[in-house]
């Protein structure tokens, strides 16, 4: 009886924790949404390109299955409701591995940074090939007006290329919902890490390819059929105007073709004459890029640079007003 209820005292801590979060889920989920639209909107703002912006929140049964973890004959976590950090999960998904570290230098400026584990990174310091992911523990700054509701929150953030993500996801459908027979599981162990040494190697070539192909890009590109710019066309004439930058999410060229067509610029050869009236180098010095900014948000902050106010309150740049004034601000405020 007296072993009963030492067991009993031990396990009362989880069970309060996992009541306690399962009051409070509810208000996670909502935190959860609230997480993914920060990200997609500071990855909008810097111009760096991704594939996908994803959040989850953690189950009641995950949090508890998690929180009875035991290690050396005591409980793993004594403070489940503190110690469990991914309670909120985000995850990042982008093209190419400098990406991965744009995206983690941008939150590194936006958030408060607890935690920052390049698991690749330790698996290559290890001399070994496996799971490669980048996990950031952040937390939302105080007095942050915009996103207040996320002030003292804490989430997982993972960042991965989409070769590193089809990898993980992967191995882990393979080892924690099918069955591996046992004389099996070494030739399988093998062949993932054969695997993940390719995927590192693909993910090299990937980003060589974007290199070569924003080296060789023409400066601009004939006028075409359509009545105004269209997004294709525009990709590929940034990327000759702006061959240092990094490229853009492919539906935010379709989106600044539009201003353009607000603004009344209708062909490449208007904007690349509009364009020469802009001290691109003061500009970069006034925003202050802490991040390889994407062409988009290059002639972003170019034609707010010459439109001014007029571009802040286009139409289609209704849903962003508060942060372009910010960064007009910058743009306007004489140099020291």
């Amino acid at each position: 009886m007296l072993w009963q209820a030492g067991v009993m005292s031990e396990q009362e801590p989880v069970r309060e924790a996992v009541r306690a979060y399962a009051a409070r889920q509810p208000q996670l989920v909502a935190a959860t949404g609230a997480w993914v639209t920060l990200v997609r909107t500071l990855l909008d703002d810097a111009g760096i390109d991704y594939l996908s912006v994803t959040g989850r929140t953690k189950s009641v049964a995950s949090f508890a299955a998690k929180a009875n973890r035991a290690e050396g004959g005591g409980p793993l976590y004594r403070d489940p409701l503190e110690e469990i950090t991914d309670q909120i999960g985000v995850r990042v998904i982008t093209y190419v591995h400098s990406d991965v570290a744009a995206v983690a230098e941008l939150l590194d400026d936006e958030l408060t940074i607890l935690d920052d584990r390049d698991l690749g990174e330790e698996m290559a310091r290890s001399g070994r090939f496996g799971y490669a992911s980048r996990h950031l523990l952040v937390r939302g700054n105080d007095g942050d007006e915009e996103h207040g509701e996320l002030a003292g929150e804490r989430a997982s953030i993972q960042l991965r290329t989409v070769l590193q993500h089809a990898w993980a996801e992967f191995e882990h459908d393979i080892r924690y919902k099918g069955n591996v027979p046992e004389d099996a599981a070494a030739d399988l162990d093998r062949r993932f890490t054969l695997a993940a040494g390719l995927i590192e190697l693909a993910d090299r070539e990937f980003s060589t390819i974007r290199r070569r192909i924003q080296a060789a890009a023409p400066g601009s590109t004939s006028e075409g059929e359509a009545d105004h710019i269209v997004g294709q066309e525009l990709a590929t004439f940034l990327a000759g105007h702006y061959s240092d930058a990094g490229w853009s999410h492919t539906d935010h060229y379709d989106w600044i073709a539009g201003l353009l067509a607000q603004l009344g610029i209708d062909t490449v050869d208007d904007l690349a004459d509009l364009l020469t009236s802009v001290d691109a180098d003061a500009v970069i010095r006034r925003m202050g890029y802490r991040y390889p900014a994407g062409a988009v948000r290059r002639l972003d902050d170019a034609l707010l640079a010459i439109f001014g106010e007029q571009y802040v309150t286009l139409d289609g740049n209704s849903h962003r007003v508060p942060l372009l004034r910010a960064r007009l601000e910058k743009l306007t405020t004489p140099e020291t």
